[in-house]
């Protein structure tokens, strides 16, 4: 990655304008569903704000972090989203922007994030639960609802009928395993997992390819995340190595 990337808040119009910019061309979603600049300023001004990775003054990066409740009294991080420019993903600026936004949420008093994630994305269940130490235990069906898909190259496809289903990952900033990927460390492993799930390894092909067969895999994992929730179990990690990449779950007392 270079070193010329530099993580800072995004404050100026021209800033968060930039990242309605990255927006469009990273999800390629219609202009009713992206986050517009005066969302930004708003949540900005009610206690969240937006991380952005900088070469020189061209944002290629950004993390948008608002203000949740949970409970009675209890303030955490909810965050809304995070881009990356196409030429500068797979050089960890999107660890960076996670890690700087972890820094961000301690020094003001908040040890819990919340965001989610697509389950059939490999790629963001290894970042989120192997590289950032997050945990799952909460599985929302069609959150956004149907046909939210945030590939062009899918939406040509046909991929018309799939639910935006949703992880929900948190993140407990201060945890041992937190703390210790933080620094580099590697965690101790939990143990073998008492239930795994499986998932496509490729589900962009198969969306391409095949989207009723897709439908199909979407409605067996949902059930899948659905009975081991109801365990009580919680998905702490993943792996991608595996003929079919799969979820890893395990009692709660033993995290």
């Amino acid at each position: 990655m270079p070193v010329e990337i530099e993580i800072r808040e995004c404050t100026t119009v021209a800033e968060l304008d930039a990242c309605v910019q990255l927006q469009r061309q990273v999800f390629a979603l219609p202009d009713l569903e992206i986050t517009p600049r005066r969302h930004l300023i708003v949540s900005q001004r009610a206690g969240g704000w937006t991380l952005g990775a900088f070469l020189q003054n061209e944002l290629v990066g950004f993390v948008h972090h608002l203000v949740a409740v949970r409970g009675d009294d209890e303030i955490f991080g909810y965050s809304h989203m995070m881009a990356v420019a196409a030429d500068y993903q797979n050089k960890g600026i999107g660890a960076r922007l996670k890690w700087a936004q972890r820094d961000r949420a301690l020094t003001q008093g908040r040890n819990f994030i919340m965001w989610t994630w697509e389950p059939m994305r490999v790629r963001n269940a290894h970042f989120n639960l192997n590289r950032l130490g997050a945990t799952a235990a909460s599985y929302a069906e069609n959150l956004y609802g149907t046909d939210y898909v945030t590939d062009p190259d899918e939406k040509i496809a046909g991929a018309r009928g799939i639910d935006s289903d949703r992880i929900f990952a948190g993140w407990d900033l201060s945890s041992e395993r937190v703390t210790l990927l933080a620094s580099g460390a590697e965690p101790p492993p939990p143990g073998e997992p008492v239930v795994t799930i499986e998932i496509p390894p490729n589900w962009s092909t198969m969306l391409k390819e095949d989207a009723a067969a897709a439908r199909q895999e979407q409605l067996r994992v949902r059930e899948e995340f659905r009975r081991a929730f109801d365990a009580g179990l919680v998905c702490a990690g993943f792996d991608r190595e595996a003929p079919r990449p799969q979820y890893l779950f395990y009692e709660a007392g033993r995290l």
